[in-house]
């Protein structure tokens, strides 16, 4: 596979791309993404984890990359612990999404709402940014949130609300909300299989952060090369000039893709890059 011209911006989702299984990124790919680094080429990280989030990833990294954070609602330079933009939900549409999907999951059991609330540093306390209900169910790394009730949980603008039902998959539950969400209201997407969906501004999504990166840097479309693996990454892959799908995506995702690599574990990003790098 290649182009005529290497990329100038390189932009990979984190977890089921970058990283392996074990959370880790590989010392093939950490070779290889540090020469294009070192040979100019602006690298971005695109991910549905908060700011807050990305300590374990960037210490695995020996350069700094630009971080498009929470579905593309974050733009956020670790560099300067500093968030550049934010697209938040107002607290009227943080309303109208819970009282939504309150009226549609009535009868389909014990279900939770979370916010990711921005902030201003990834050091910021994480019961105070990260909030869920008494019925969300979070996951191991889901830790020092914050349980308040619904009103508290809308009260303030956000860069996401979460909804989260443990005992559906989140394309089943994408089937049950997403219809009823008018876009003019959010944008809805998930990042991963266990009952979790993401309601993020109108039209926010990981292109929208992309695209900002790529201007501020004075970089063309043609010249961006993306890599995903899950719904959230689908409208980066399309956006870019070359949308690069893993092995271990959904199929909508390759389908969304130009080009679909190997897994995540078998070194898929890496080996894409090595046909410039």
């Amino acid at each position: 596979m290649s182009t005529p011209q290497p990329p100038k911006l390189i932009v990979s989702d984190i977890d089921g791309t970058l990283l392996d299984s074990n959370g880790r990124v590989s010392s093939r790919l950490r070779d290889t993404i540090t020469r294009a680094a070192r040979m100019g080429t602006k690298i971005a990280l695109a991910t549905g984890r908060p700011h807050r989030w990305l300590t374990p990833v960037l210490d695995q990294l020996p350069f700094t990359p630009d971080c498009i954070c929470a579905n593309g609602a974050v733009v956020y330079d670790p560099s300067r612990d500093e968030v550049l933009v934010r697209h938040e939900l107002d607290t009227e549409a943080l309303g109208r999404i819970a009282e939504i999907a309150r009226e549609a999951l009535a009868g389909y059991g014990t279900y939770g709402f979370g916010v990711e609330r921005v902030g201003s540093s990834a050091f910021d306390p994480e019961e105070e940014c990260f909030l869920i209900t008494p019925g969300y169910s979070p996951d191991l790394w889901d830790i020092g949130y914050g349980v308040v009730d619904v009103a508290e949980l809308t009260s303030v603008p956000a860069a996401k609300i979460l909804v989260r039902h443990p005992e559906m998959s989140s394309q089943e539950l994408f089937d049950v909300l997403a219809p009823l969400i008018d876009p003019e209201d959010a944008h809805v997407t998930y990042s991963m299989n266990e009952g979790l969906l993401e309601f993020s501004a109108p039209g926010v999504n990981k292109a929208t952060g992309v695209s900002i990166v790529a201007t501020q840097h004075g970089i063309e479309r043609e010249r961006v090369l993306a890599f995903g693996d899950m719904p959230n990454d689908m409208e980066m892959l399309a956006w870019a000039g070359m949308g690069v799908a893993m092995a271990n995506a959904e199929p909508l995702v390759q389908d969304a893709a130009d080009v679909v690599t190997t897994s995540n574990d078998d070194f898929g990003v890496a080996r894409v890059l090595e046909s410039w790098f």
